[in-house]
């Protein structure tokens, strides 16, 4: 890993995280620890130490205990356990750019896309952000995101993704926009290009505006309208944008009431040191549980203790 390359050591995307800095870190004390557990396959221990670092703290303990041991980390964890909660460790292990750029991959492996988790990184990632993590996917896979994208989907979703990935910020006006969106759902057949145009080129403030308006006008919800002009996945996508503007934190807890480890996992740990306060919140307001009792109803062992780790507490 080339730390100038990956400035994930440094990243603090927010600070509304439920993963802190440990503040008493001792690398070595960490290390020898987490030796010792992989000897013993102790998975409690590695729990314990890997949930209560922040990302950049298990950075130093995989390059200290690589030192120690002239073994590889992540190999060991590997070796030593297995499942959910192998996958959930692994994760936690990845710098931020690293692990958005091996779930956008993730998302495109095997057999069809899973258009949904595609949507949720390059909707709630900001441009910046995206531009990072397009260039760590290079790095890591050797292949062009853009590319990648545009050989696993088609269409105006194609059009509508490649879009997200090089979203802007230009100006516009807000009743010109309402108009420009109201216009291309009364023709015959609904037209994605100008949803496209505006939802990726225009900041939040701008946009919440234009949705509102747009609802107020035509008096209908706008996931109600999509549903009704839009087929197959620009409805999906277009769907997923238009809640991400309205309330992202809001779009994630939804995401979260699947029963899905890999999506409960994913936001779960790339949101942990960011946001995953506001996404709590969300998600009890949601469904009137605590997200700390809802994953209690999910899961359950090892990983159910880690999950619950990174979630922090009851609300």
């Amino acid at each position: 890993m080339d730390p100038e390359y990956f400035k994930s050591y440094e990243m603090c995307w927010g600070t509304l995280g439920t993963v802190r800095p440990f503040s008493n870190f001792h690398q070595d004390r960490d290390a020898k620890e987490i030796q010792a557990a992989l000897e013993k396959k102790d998975a409690g221990t590695l729990v314990r130490i890997l949930t209560n670092r922040s990302n950049a703290q298990r950075q130093v303990i995989a390059k200290t205990f690589e030192d120690i041991t002239q073994k590889d980390l992540a190999a060991g964890l590997k070796k030593a356990l297995a499942g959910d909660l192998e996958t959930l460790l692994l994760e936690l292990l990845m710098p931020p750019l690293e692990y958005e750029a091996h779930r956008l991959q993730q998302a495109m492996a095997g057999l069809g896309t899973d258009e949904e988790t595609l949507m949720e990184i390059l909707c709630t990632r900001s441009g910046k952000q995206l531009q990072e993590i397009s260039a760590a996917y290079t790095y890591l896979y050797k292949k062009d995101l853009e590319k990648e994208l545009k050989g696993e989907t088609s269409g105006d979703f194609a059009k509508l993704v490649v879009a997200l990935l090089h979203k802007e910020n230009v100006a516009g006006g807000v009743q010109k926009d309402i108009q420009s969106l109201s216009a291309s759902l009364n023709g015959k057949k609904a037209d994605a290009g100008p949803w496209i145009d505006i939802l990726t080129s225009r900041e939040s403030d701008h946009l919440n505006k234009v949705l509102t308006g747009l609802e107020l006008e035509s008096g209908l919800m706008l996931d109600q309208a999509l549903e009704k002009r839009f087929t197959g996945d620009i409805r999906l996508g277009l769907r997923v944008l238009v809640q991400c503007i309205q309330s992202p934190d809001a779009y994630l807890a939804k995401r979260l009431t699947t029963k899905k480890a890999s999506t409960v996992q994913g936001i779960m740990v790339s949101h942990c040191e960011e946001d995953l306060l506001c996404i709590r919140a969300a998600y009890l307001k949601l469904t009137g549980t605590s997200l700390y009792t809802a994953l209690q109803t999910q899961f359950k062992g090892d990983y159910l203790q880690a999950l619950l780790a990174i979630c922090r507490s009851e609300d």
